[in-house]
């Protein structure tokens, strides 16, 4: 899977309608991006992902059978290398992870670790994150779905790529439980305020911020602090974290 290409001519003002198609016209919200894999991340791709791996055409899932538990379900849209997920996947030994990334070192990346520190309540898509929410996971079975550090898409003409649009939180929405969380991180300022326009006029969502601080939180302890933005914070550079409730039962299917 590549980016599709982007004319000037598909510039956009703002957010897409909730009646969008979200597979319009094969529109990405991200790029592949070519890199060798270290061995460690090959011996993940190689002989942990048939223990740890799930695929778009298994079909939905049941996730109790899955897990072979009942536990929270927690999951994270484009986790990068994998540094915060397995982290959080450790220290949270009483809650189930799924984690979603096209870029194969950090799956890799992130199998291998976890098979190192003895994981069993984490499970990874190699998949288009839209294709994994809509055809995988049931309505109403996420209590936390996470998406750090998007790509911003920063140039007008381009906004349409980002993956934060009214279609794609209705789709969220409908796959968190009543009262789950959507938690959304980002270093774009632009991007935040996107997110927050986008969350606020989307119904049955609920902002948890305080007025002191709204529309963000403080980044909220659970969320690790990783290495990019420890580097950013010594640079001044910002972080914002918005985290919204899902306040209505889940979508009926027609």
């Amino acid at each position: 899977m590549t980016d599709t290409h982007t004319t000037d001519d598909d510039a956009t003002t703002g957010p897409e309608s909730a009646d969008a198609p979200l597979h319009r016209r094969g529109i990405k919200s991200y790029v592949i991006r070519a890199g060798r894999t270290t061995q460690a991340q090959t011996r993940g791709l190689m002989d942990v992902w048939p223990r740890l791996g799930l695929n778009v055409a298994d079909g939905r899932q049941d996730l109790d059978a899955l897990f072979g538990r009942r536990a929270p379900r927690v999951v994270e849209i484009g986790f990068g290398m994998g540094n915060s997920l397995v982290e959080q996947a450790e220290t949270h030994p009483d809650s189930d992870f799924i984690g979603i990334e096209v870029h194969a070192p950090g799956v890799g990346k992130l199998l291998d670790e976890a098979d190192k520190r003895g994981l069993t309540n984490l499970r990874i898509y190699r998949e288009d994150a839209l294709a994994v929410l809509e055809q995988c996971l049931p309505e109403g079975s996420i209590d936390t779905l996470q998406l750090f550090f998007p790509d911003p898409w920063t140039k007008k003409k381009h906004h349409k790529r980002r993956i934060v649009q009214p279609a794609f939180v209705e789709l969220v929405r409908s796959r968190l439980a009543p009262g789950g969380r959507f938690h959304l991180a980002t270093d774009w300022e632009a991007y935040a305020e996107w997110m927050a326009e986008v969350l606020d006029a989307a119904p049955g969502f609920a902002n948890t911020a305080d007025a002191a601080t709204a529309p963000y939180v403080p980044r909220p302890a659970f969320r690790p602090l990783t290495k990019f933005e420890l580097r950013g914070e010594k640079l001044g550079h910002g972080v914002w974290d918005l985290i919204y409730r899902h306040d209505t039962a889940p979508h009926e299917a027609p």
